[in-house]
């Protein structure tokens, strides 16, 4: 179909459309652009990292890194992330973050940068249009602590932050559980609400306050960022206090610190206010098309349904993937004009206005070669340029991917979970074996002499046990045959829970679908593991006579071999295979003529476990007349020679399974890390040949439930008409296999040991110390203040004197203003610091933190960094450094 606008009045991203002011003052700073590239851009590093930069009177101005994170609603901002892939290359993200309440100039002038900076970069990146409120989870990843919107803009200055002002006071309301998102608020007991969080931030003092309908994880999230706003913002010397809103009579303290800055609180707090919808996680519903212009219109030609395929992309033209109105990527060829890939992220924003989908959608553009991976999981197959491919067999959907046929080392595997991810293997498969076959609706031993025999109409568990330094891990194989009844796929799940029981929950559970067998499955029967079509393996049942009966050989070693019954018929056969034909008489062993030696040896392996019959070898095209009878006559079958290529690459994707917000969401976390598992939730890996489910220790029963159904209607609805069949494993929280944890980047196995949990965390920051601390500062600092002393807030990356937004008649607010905080700080001479025992200290210093009495020249000096890089290094770093100069 042609979808063409011709109207100038829907067409706003035609030439004649535009504002002429607009769009002459734009072209005409586009112009400038290309002739001033080199030096716009001189300062930009290639190094991997994070860099950001606003838009002050059409320049792009660096924001400092303590201003990372902090973004004012009237900007646009340019935020370049450098990531270093494993190997030697370098992926590069260029996002531009629109504020709500910046002007038409800022955004042109931002758009224009975005695509002169892909362009200085190579035009490799991929670039982002981010909306305020509407960010991707890519963007908000960068923020781990969260995103701050500030009212205001650079029209009133920009400014470094100084981390020894701290004249502050503001509210922020915090939403979010994993990514975090705050913004400033009329100070007042007016913008509280019962299921939200608010940090009153004093410069010295910041206050949580909890609403009694908010959860664990928004507490915890929510004391990191007030952390984070300690650290960076006032260089760690600001006190931390929290409130739960369900229990205020708990923290008199502190509520008398906010009455004072809020006034009394009069009447109920607002219910709570409902989170966003669900994400939308993926939409089946994509669309390519062709964009091109044609007498100054824009033409939209749809090229293509899912799923679709890599060759439906030429170099010479650019084309518009539509995920449902959820998403617009934009894909530009290489060999597409210059005009052309200039125009393109003006041509998807063209092409939204044109479909009425809402301003906040999604927009990303990359150019060939440079796809990201929600690009390539579009595409039912996606092959990089670098890639080989290689003579061999041919594998099929779902299979396991070829990889470098070498001899396992455990150690090297157990050494580098990487490897272990890689290859799908906890081990080289040497471990203990025990199979169970349900029969009956309860377990029956499987005979040890049959190991690797399964049938097609039963269903078993595999309990496979390995070491790993010293101590015992399981994984527990759940075998689905494909003419198992119902009641016995049920029963096995039933068992399944018994047997992880039994072994209180250690094992890491697997379902395994009849064909859809993982590599480790395999390597545990050592060469010998065969699919029988149907029967069962039950003892004493005798299962009919089929006559003859085909199976098909594949593999090149006992650790990926395994031999599938197929239709004892001709077409069945396979030039690029082994099988092997049992009769009453004789066996058949059939080498086709692309099969590889490793292939026919391991065919030999299967057939010896097949039959005790003679073997009679027969190769392809010189097969006896019996053959042929015994396959019900001669017919055509595969024989054309085939290429063995790699299972496309697709990069990893973690989700976030919750219904912490009252309904069953999945959120996906970009650039994750182990810090992104949630021990409340479930999370679901997606490595595309297998899906992990990751429960948390505090994981309830309704969400391992919904997580289990939404993996299979994840692969279900996955554009790229993913296998449904495709293994899902299930995996504990403390004993994730190396091929789990092989999908991060770092795995720390004490992580969840000795870390800090929220409880923990807000002990620390309330104890009496601290909390008389706060008193004590407020007391000093603010309620002898006159009125109007304190000057304006110097943010990062922001506005001197943005004015808190305030309503005149509100008393609540009235006071906050007149209760505005010093700007002073108190340093001590770092004599009375160094070696002195507690009693020795002068009265208020915290032994365990006399650093903070520093100045920043003395803290430097002293301890040989900055305040915000000590900070940033571990606890046992820090106190090293303290010891060594006499301040621990």
């Amino acid at each position: 179909m042609d979808y063409r606008v011709e109207s100038k009045n829907e067409k706003p991203w035609s030439k004649d459309a535009a504002r002429p002011s607009l769009r002459q003052k734009l072209a005409k700073f586009s112009r400038m652009m290309d002739d001033d590239n080199q030096e716009t851009f001189k300062n930009v590093s290639q190094k991997p990292g994070l860099q950001i930069w606003t838009i002050n009177n059409m320049q792009m101005v660096p924001v400092p890194a303590q201003g990372f994170g902090n973004f004012f609603e009237g900007d646009c901002y340019i935020v370049l992330y450098i990531s270093q892939s494993k190997g030697s290359g370098q992926s590069a993200d260029i996002h531009y973050w629109i504020g709500n309440s910046s002007s038409q100039d800022e955004q042109g002038a931002a758009a224009i940068y975005v695509t002169q900076l892909d362009e200085h970069l190579g035009g490799t990146p991929v670039q982002h249009r981010e909306t305020q409120g509407n960010e991707s989870a890519l963007f908000r990843g960068y923020f781990k602590n969260g995103l701050i919107y500030k009212k205001g803009g650079v029209a009133s200055g920009f400014h470094h932050v100084d981390p020894n002002v701290y004249n502050v006071l503001r509210l922020l309301h915090v939403k979010g559980r994993k990514h975090v998102t705050a913004a400033e608020v009329e100070v007042s007991w007016n913008s509280f609400n019962n299921g939200d969080i608010f940090l009153l931030d004093m410069g010295k003092a910041i206050v949580q306050w909890n609403g009694p309908q908010s959860n664990r994880r928004e507490k915890l999230k929510a004391v990191l960022l007030a952390q984070d706003i300690r650290d960076r913002e006032r260089g760690g010397r600001a006190q931390i206090g929290v409130v739960e809103g369900g229990a205020e009579r708990d923290s008199p303290e502190l509520m008398k610190v906010m009455a004072a800055v809020l006034g009394q609180r009069s009447g109920q707090l607002k219910e709570a206010v409902p989170d966003d919808e669900p994400d939308q996680v993926q939409n089946a519903n994509v669309r390519l098309y062709q964009v091109f212009e044609n007498s100054g219109n824009l033409v939209v030609q749809e090229v293509a349904t899912q799923p679709l395929t890599q060759d439906l992309l030429h170099s010479s033209d650019c084309y518009i993937a539509d995920q449902g109105g959820s998403s617009v990527m934009v894909w530009k060829g290489k060999h597409a004009s210059k005009l052309e890939r200039q125009e393109a992220l003006n041509r998807a924003l063209g092409y939204i206005k044109a479909k009425k989908y809402p301003p906040s959608t999604s927009v990303d553009v990359m150019s060939e070669g440079g796809e990201s991976a929600m690009f390539k999981h579009l595409f039912k197959s996606w092959r990089d340029k670098e890639q080989t491919q290689g003579l061999g067999a041919t594998y099929n959907v779902g299979k396991i991917a070829k990889v470098d046929q070498v001899k396992f080392d455990v150690m090297e595997l157990h050494a580098r979970p990487e490897l272990a991810a890689q290859q799908r293997m906890v081990d080289d498969a040497s471990g203990d074996v025990k199979v169970w076959r349900i029969e009956n609706l309860e377990l029956a031993e499987v005979n040890p002499s049959t190991y690797g025999q399964f049938y097609g109409g039963d269903c078993y568990l595999v309990l496979y046990t390995y070491q790993i330094s010293n101590q015992q891990q399981y994984i527990l194989y759940m075998w689905q045959g494909r003419h198992a009844t119902q009641d016995e796929i049920t029963a096995c799940a039933f068992q399944a829970v018994n047997v992880d029981n039994k072994y209180k929950g250690a094992p890491v559970q697997v379902r395994v679908i009849m064909g859809k067998e993982p590599r480790h499955f395999l390597a545990i029967f050592k060469g010998k593991f065969i699919i029988f079509e149907g029967g069962t393996g039950r003892p004493g049942v005798v299962n009919p006579d089929r006559g003859p009966r085909l199976f098909q050989v594949r593999g090149t070693n006992e650790l990926n071999t395994k031999a599938t019954e197929v239709p004892a018929r001709a077409s069945s056969l396979n030039s690029n295979d082994v099988f092997v034909l049992q009769t009453d008489h004789v066996c058949n062993l059939w080498y086709g003529k692309g099969c590889s030696g490793d292939e026919r040896v391991m065919g030999r392996t299967m057939s010896e476990a097949l039959s005790k019959q003679d073997k009679q070898v027969v190769m392809e095209g010189q097969e006896p007349a019996e053959f042929w009878v015994a396959l019900g006559g001669k017919a055509p079958y595969a024989c054309d020679k085939r290429l063995q290529r790699e299972e496309p690459p697709h990069s990893p994707r973690l989700f976030e399974c919750s219904n912490q917000t009252g309904c069953f969401r999945m959120t996906e976390v970009d650039d994750y890390a182990q810090s992104d598992l949630d021990e409340d939730d479930v999370m679901l890996l997606d490595t595309w040949e297998e899906i992990f489910l990751w429960v948390g220790n505090s994981a309830n029963q309704y969400e391992m439930k919904e997580a289990w159904n939404s993996a299979q209607d994840y692969l279900r609805t996955h554009p790229a008409g993913r296998d449904p069949d495709t293994p899902i494993v299930s995996v504990k929280q403390g004993y994730e296999p190396p091929t789990f944890t092989g999908w991060f980047s770092a795995w720390d196995p004490h992580k969840w040991s000795g870390g800090n949990s929220y409880e923990e965390m807000t002990k620390k920051l309330s104890d009496p110390a601290s909390l008389s601390q706060i008193s004590v500062d407020l007391s000093n600092s603010f309620f002898n203040k006159s009125p109007g002393g304190g000057g304006g807030y110097r943010a990062p990356g922001g506005p001197a004197g943005s004015p808190t937004p305030s309503n005149p008649e509100s008393p609540s607010t009235q006071r906050a203003q007149a209760l505005s905080p010093s700007s002073g700080g108190m340093y001590l001479d770092p004599e009375v610091l160094i070696n002195k025992s507690p009693s020795e200290l002068p009265q208020g210093v915290d032994p365990s933190r006399r650093e903070d009495h520093l100045s920043d020249a003395a803290f430097e000096n002293l301890l040989g960094t900055t305040r915000p890089d000590f900070k940033r290094l571990p606890k046992w770093r820090q106190s090293d450094l303290k010891k060594k100069a006499g301040l621990f």
